[in-house]
């Protein structure tokens, strides 16, 4: 199997669903702006979602690869196929009780998540009501997440990776076709993402059917592979999940600021996503297994290789994505959302915390492809280790940012910012000093041209932004064409200097045996 064709693969289908994303986004910007409707929304969102993040793609994905990848390699068929069923059911009864839990304590959920919002009841009420109707999307996909795991093991990379694609239109029909027909149209949103759950669940479920792997009901607390996943499960779901916790302390800080601080940190969230997502994500997806099989055979060589692979590709385009984002910074946003209700002061403020982001995409990137370096040989207490001292740490800089610097909700991006480089680099430190990765020859050279394509790329998109005059005075469909003309630009110079400087494609190319 071509890693580089798996991973074009997989992040083409992110690709579609960010851009998806940002459709979604910035309908929401022009419908709502930001104010106490999407303060409240952002949080109900955040909630469920950062729950996935940390039980469904973090800590369980983590935990059930592995095991299932040796079962596949170790193991019968039906006992890989008793694996899957035993897991699911298990994890079926808990999301249920999880879900029933959420909903009656929804009040206290607000209040702890966003405290800030309790001396204005209705921002509260709202926002409890809201969550009342969000928090069900967790039963869903983490079920989805547990599918998709299940075919990424089996190379089915592409049917996870276009599943998103499924709740931004549920999003955009809402918010088009729904939202105009309700006076409290912010109630339509909170419906989106119960029935996008719903229906990413059964995308899924005929491929499963597909390669004989669809779950039955087969609850068995006593099997071996059940108890280890929930072994591997505990710790992993803190030690993956730095930044998500980092995510939902900012949002604790940013309910006490102004009324829209929690907007203009979603919105330029969204955007430093996009990369996050589309190189990160697929880069992680399709690493793990590999990584799973890798260990399995006790190939240390084959091992390093892969994550020496992952991490030249990860600087090699990560780099870039961060520079453009933070030179575009006004552009991007401008052009995303710069609509209706969004005003000047939304896009500068959302500006500001953009630009502090895109100092974080390099450590994020790389924190999804040296985890699973961990996760892979089954290694659960060192990275939680790291992210035990990399939440203090990014604590820490809220506190310095917010009360001794003027940057406010920019502070507290730039604080999970750090954070992310911080984990990066003493997850990259440890696995160097357990010989688990050895780098490959050549890697000062590599960086040294990539910061010339990288320094080249960034004086084009300054001059070619600065050149296109004040966006915030361009008609729509102007600035839309002007910042895809920049970005198009901007590319065309990158990878045309990376030629120049001697990079081919083929030199990326990385294959490994597909069972």
């Amino acid at each position: 199997m071509n890693l580089l064709k798996a991973l074009a693969t997989v992040g083409g289908m992110t690709f579609i669903s960010r851009l998806l994303g940002f459709l979604r986004d910035t309908l929401i910007a022009r419908i709502f702006g930001a104010g106490m409707a999407t303060d409240a929304f952002f949080v109900a969102f955040k909630i469920p979602n950062l729950l996935r993040r940390i039980s469904g793609e973090g800590a369980f994905s983590q935990a059930f690869v592995p095991i299932l990848s040796e079962y596949r390699k170790q193991r019968t068929p039906e006992a890989t196929r008793a694996l899957i069923d035993h897991v699911s059911s298990l994890l079926g009864l808990f999301l249920v009780a999880i879900t029933i839990v959420g909903m009656l304590a929804a009040p206290l959920i607000v209040k702890l998540t966003s405290p800030g919002f309790v001396a204005d009841p209705a921002k509260f009420q709202l926002t409890t009501d809201l969550l009342r109707i969000t928090f069900p999307y967790i039963l869903f996909i983490s079920l989805v997440s547990m599918a998709g795991g299940v075919l990424n093991a089996f190379s089915k990379f592409q049917v996870p990776a276009f599943t998103p694609v499924w709740l931004n239109l549920c999003f955009i029909g809402a918010a088009l076709f729904v939202a105009p027909h309700f006076h409290n149209s912010v109630y339509v949103l909170a419906w989106a993402v119960f029935v996008g759950g719903i229906i990413q669940l059964l995308y899924q479920l005929p491929y499963l059917q597909q390669i004989g792997m669809l779950p039955r009901y087969a609850l068995n607390l006593q099997d071996e592979g059940v108890r280890r996943i929930l072994r591997l499960m505990g710790p992993a779901i803190f030690g993956v999940s730095v930044a998500q916790i980092s995510i939902v302390l900012n949002n604790i800080f940013a309910s006490f600021m102004p009324t829209g601080s929690v907007s203009w940190l979603y919105y330029a969230d969204r955007l430093m996503e996009f990369p996050t997502g589309v190189l990160g994500v697929a880069l992680g997806t399709i690493l793990l297994p590999s990584l799973s099989k890798a260990h399995v055979d006790k190939s240390g060589a084959e091992f390093s290789l892969l994550l020496d692979w992952g991490l030249r590709l990860t600087f090699m385009l990560s780099i870039p994505a961060a520079v453009a984002m933070a030179v575009l910074s006004k552009p991007l946003v401008a052009s995303l959302f710069y609509y209706g209700k969004f005003t000047p002061v939304d896009v500068a403020q959302t500006e500001s915390a953009l630009i502090a982001y895109s100092l974080s995409l390099l450590g994020l990137i790389m924190v999804k492809v040296l985890a699973p370096g961990f996760y892979a040989r089954q290694n659960v207490k060192t990275p939680v280790k790291i992210a035990i001292f990399t939440l203090v740490m990014t604590q820490i800089f809220n506190v310095l940012f917010l009360y001794f610097t003027p940057l406010r909700h920019a502070g507290l991006a730039l604080a999970v910012g750090l954070g992310a480089c911080l984990n990066a680099t003493l997850l990259w430190v440890t696995l160097r000093r357990t010989g688990a990765y050895q780098p490959q020859a050549g890697w000062l050279l590599f960086l040294a041209r990539l910061l010339i394509a990288v320094t080249v790329m960034a004086l084009a998109l300054h001059a070619a932004a600065t050149w296109s005059g004040d966006w915030l005075q361009m008609p729509v469909l102007t600035r839309m064409l002007h910042l895809a003309g920049v970005v198009v630009l901007g590319m065309a110079v990158y990878f045309a200097m990376l030629g120049v400087l001697g990079f081919r494609p083929r030199d990326f190319v990385k294959r490994v045996a597909k069972e």
